[in-house]
Order: structure tokens, then sequence, then C-alpha cells
């Protein structure tokens, strides 16, 4: 089995081909990033020597390099994690958020049909379906839900799972599509809540936290989505969506003084900040479904996972001090440094 995996050298893509290369041994997963700013290489390190494992640098956008690595992989199957993610960033310059978001997935796809792949498959967001109310926690993301974005980035998000949905529809193309919560875990590029939140606290500096710090967010550990990505491409149906959510819903203040907590650090070191334009209020989603079709749960409880998390930063300070240097730094002064 022949697995192409876009933006494998981002956060969960890097996860995914962790999980790809050690669940099954025998598949050959080739790598396919444009290494931007959140793209790493060194994220990669651990399985660059592996002889099942190919990485190529290339933009998704580009229909020459895509086409060529089709030809020469002949992928069975195709999962799409490339895309431009912050919300901040998408704010400052939407337009690169749609060509990358929307235009690359389509080229994935005319690729996808031109070669035969067998199941293409596109790694979403929950915040397509906008936000819930605080104060109806009963309410949650179901697959019904309609498409509701706030934001240019989950507005582009949204743009590619039609399309995806369409190319279905319109040309029989094989895929299927997963909505899933925030995640955290190893290799989080830390411009993210938790892995911004943990830096700066372990340097005594200020943690930004965005209006009154309430809005709350659905949990995910990186390595239960690689688990239910794994299921989906393999027994999920073909044209079908599925909601991954790691039922831990937990406010940002909330994990903010927890990480200081578990740092031994004060909570005088929270700066409130001039609010997010448009910041969704609450996600929450419901997989009842992706448990029901495929047996997938979260098996890893908060408590753990972002213990497990804090503990991983501790002891890869070799990963992330170098991203937090120059381009980066600009970047975090210019979004919280005059707010």
């Amino acid at each position: 089995m022949n697995i192409i995996v876009t933006g494998g050298a981002g956060f969960i893509g890097s996860n995914f081909v962790f999980h790809m290369l050690k669940a099954h041994p025998d598949y050959r997963i080739i790598c396919l990033d444009k290494l931007t700013y959140a793209g790493n290489l060194s994220t990669l390190e651990p399985v660059m020597s592996n002889p099942n494992f190919r990485f190529v640098k290339a933009d998704i956008c580009d229909k020459e390099a895509v086409d060529k690595l089709f030809e020469e992989e002949k992928p069975d199957i195709v999962v799409n994690f490339a895309a431009e993610s912050h919300v901040d960033r998408s704010i400052e310059n939407p337009q690169i958020f749609l060509e990358t978001n929307i235009i690359g997935t389509s080229v994935l796809m005319d690729a996808s049909r031109k070669h035969g792949v067998k199941r293409y498959h596109q790694v979403s967001t929950d915040e397509v379906y906008g936000d819930l109310p605080l104060d109806r926690p009963d309410l949650f993301f179901t697959e019904q839900t309609p498409i509701h974005t706030s934001s240019p980035y989950s507005s582009s998000k949204a743009g590619a799972d039609l399309l995806v949905l369409a190319y279905h529809r319109t040309y029989g193309l094989p895929v299927t599509l997963s909505r899933c919560s925030n995640n955290y875990g190893p290799y989080h590029f830390p411009e993210k809540l938790i892995p911004l939140m943990i830096i700066r606290a372990l340097h005594d500096e200020s943690l930004p936290v965005y209006g009154d710090g309430l809005n709350v967010r659905d949990w995910l550990y990186v390595e239960d989505h690689c688990k239910a990505i794994d299921l989906i491409i393999h027994n999920g149906k073909v044209g079908e969506v599925y909601n991954v959510g790691g039922h831990n819903e937990m406010a940002n203040i909330d994990i903010v003084k927890l990480i200081l907590k578990e740092l031994g650090k004060s909570e005088d070191l929270i700066t409130y900040v001039t609010d997010r334009a448009g910041h969704d209020r609450r996600y929450a989603i419901d997989p009842t479904k992706i448990h029901n079709d495929l047996g997938w749960l979260p098996e890893t409880k908060f408590a753990d996972g972002i213990d497990k998390t804090i503990k991983w930063y501790l002891e890869n300070e070799s990963w992330w001090q170098p991203i937090i240097s120059g381009e980066y730094q600009n970047y975090y002064e210019k979004m919280y440094g005059d707010k």
C-alpha cells in the first residue's frame, strides 16, 4: 500500500506519519510538504532513514510537481493535511489560505482522479461549523450541523470540504472527510495555545490570553486523531463525513492555569489582551457517528494528555528553541506585543 501524506512535516501530519509507519510497517509512506514556517523537516528526522518512507519538498498548488510525484509513486491513498491553519494569520493575510486550502486541494484531487487513487481523504476542522453558545452545554456539532464560518481560515477549509464532496458527486472520486476538534501533543507549532503557554511560562514571560479567556475548545490528543484517520481511510464509507472529537472541553484560561500549576509558575504571568476579531466562543464535537460506524473513541484523557505534552516540551527544547527565534519572534510581537 502506497500512501501520500501531504503536510506531513507539520504537527498532525508528522504524528500521522509516525503512527502509520508503526501500525503498518509494510506500507510505503510518501510525505509531500512545502516546508512553510510550520513545516519542520527536523520533526521527521526519526523516520528519514526508514526504507518505507520518502520525503518530497513541493507545494500542493504546483500541478506539475504533484502530477510527477503521483506518476512515480502511484498512490493507493492520499491523506491531505497540507493547509494554512492559524486563524490569526488568516486575518492578516487571507489570500494564501484560499490558495493552499482550496486550490491546493483541487490540484490533489485532479491528480487523484488522473492516477486512479482508491481513496482521497481530506482532513478538515470543526471550525467550519462556526461556534456554539457557552450557556448551552447540551449542544454539539454533528455531521449535519450547517456550515457557518467565522474566519478566512475556516471559510477556506469549508470551501475545500464542499469541493471534496462535489468531486465525489461529479466525478465519482472515492473521498472521505474528517472534521476534528483542537489537537494537542508532541511537535505542536509554538504559536498555538498550549505550546505557546508552556514555552513562555518556562521563560517566565507573560502569557497572552485573548478577551476574557472563557472561550471553550474540545481538545483531542493527536495520537487519538491519527488512529481515527487510520480507521477512516481503511474502513470509512466513501462520500461520508466523520466528526472526530475528544470529549475534553476546556476554557482557554483553565488550560493556561493548569499549565502554570504543572510548571510551578505564578498566575501573575497571565496577561489579558484584546480579543481576536470574530473569536468563536465554544467548539464541541459529537463523535457518535465514528464510534458507531468504526468503533473509534478517544483513548487519552486530557489530564494524561496535557501531562505527556508538557513533559515532551520539557525534554525536547532542541526541537522548539530554533523555532521561537527570528521570524516567529517577530510575528509574536506583531500579534500580541501592543495589545
